[in-house]
């Protein structure tokens, strides 16, 4: 097998854990961005707490639920959520149906375990917090060892059992292990090292700090460099309490416009050059434009799994760019989420919005720029 075809066949692979995890971004992103607006219809900027019970009204003194039809915040609470509980899953899809296009249905449950891992669905106390990146590393390693062991020659009497039984539990042990024992390690000391460094920066140098922040933000749009840029910027609104004005709320607004801009850019992209996009890119290119607005900055990654080389160098740089415009704008925010619906809580809106378009036309330009070349060859 040449190693064009090798490459030809590892993107299919990815194509498919792609097009597959498309419609849970999109779902579960567009409902998120739904209860955000549903809260900010009946709560004001406020309504960037469409998830808590409390804020929402729908909480009982002893912590039930008491959703009321006639109230607007139970309708934002319940959108978030149920987007929430769709989000939850693209991850392990992802690397589910990796899996699942290497080695067929035995691929499918170790690839689930390995997406699972990667982010620790339903509180799992092993969840390794790699994200994305770590569910494709993830789902490439259950799909190849199920296809491994589907190779094995084994005994007449036991051949019906190794598709549904054996090659699913044999590859998922082998799988969950990778995720705990040998990709959970070098991601974290890595994320920690990025803590670290972020935190000798401080915020004197705020234009090389937009810079660093824009560059984090875009490179795993949600995964765990994208976690500490955001942690990082959380923590600093935590630390400025209700100060009048403070370096760390610059640091917010960079956050946020920086996670905003890989979505937009990419929509814009679909429509600059259609021709350069599948179908399903095309259409998820059209809820990447809600989602990019409201915050959402994983309504990228089908694109940058898709075509990482191309897209996500594209998306760092427009992120960049935005978050050093933040800074020389001197932009200040104090809400950790909301998108276009905490605009009103940003000091000089206006500005920040032509970060946000600059950042977006630079991404769409560069993604446009290198699938062409590649067109071309």
């Amino acid at each position: 097998m040449t190693s064009t075809s090798t490459g030809a066949r590892v993107r299919q692979w990815l194509m498919t854990g792609v097009s597959y995890m498309i419609p849970f971004v999109a779902a579960g992103g567009i409902l998120i961005a739904l209860g955000f607006l549903l809260g900010a219809a009946g709560f004001g900027t406020d309504g960037i707490h469409a998830y808590d019970a409390a804020k929402m009204g729908v909480a009982n003194e002893d912590g039930s639920l008491n959703l009321n039809p006639a109230n607007i915040g139970t309708w934002a609470f319940v959108i978030f959520w149920l987007g929430k509980a769709a989000f939850a899953f693209f991850v392990p899809v992802l690397a589910g149906y990796i899996a699942y296009a290497i080695a067929d249905r035995p691929g499918l449950a170790p690839g689930f375990v390995a997406g699972a891992l990667a982010t620790g669905v339903d509180g799992n106390p092993l969840g390794t917090g790699t994200g994305f990146l770590g569910a494709i590393l993830g789902g490439f390693v259950a799909g190849l060892v199920a296809l491994w062991i589907s190779r094995w020659p084994v005994p007449n009497w036991i051949k019906p059992l190794m598709p549904v039984v054996a090659i699913p539990l044999l590859a998922s042990i082998v799988a969950g292990l990778a995720m705990v024992f040998v990709f959970k390690g070098p991601i974290g000391g890595l994320m920690t090292a990025l803590t670290d460094w972020l935190n000798g920066i401080g915020t004197t140098q705020l234009v090389l700090l937009g810079i660093i922040i824009g560059l984090m933000m875009a490179f795993d749009m949600g995964g765990p460099v994208n976690k500490v840029a955001y942690t990082f910027g959380v923590t600093g609104l935590a630390a400025a309490g209700t100060a009048a004005s403070a370096p760390q709320f610059q640091v917010m607004a960079i956050v946020m416009a920086a996670g905003m801009t890989p979505p937009l850019g990419l929509a814009l992209a679909t429509v600059l050059r259609k021709s350069l996009f599948t179908d399903s890119e095309r259409e998820n290119g059209k809820a990447a434009w809600l989602l990019g607005a409201s915050f959402i900055s994983e309504g990228a990654i089908p694109f940058a799994a898709a075509d990482p080389i191309r897209v996500i160098p594209s998306i760092m740089a427009g992120s960049a760019v935005t978050g050093a415009l933040v800074a020389v704008f001197g932009n200040e925010l104090r809400a950790p989420h909301g998108g276009i619906f905490v605009f009103p809580l940003v000091s000089n809106p206006l500005t920040y919005i032509v970060a946000i378009l600059v950042g977006t036309a630079v991404t769409a330009g560069l993604v446009v720029v290198l699938k062409g070349l590649g067109a071309k060859k």
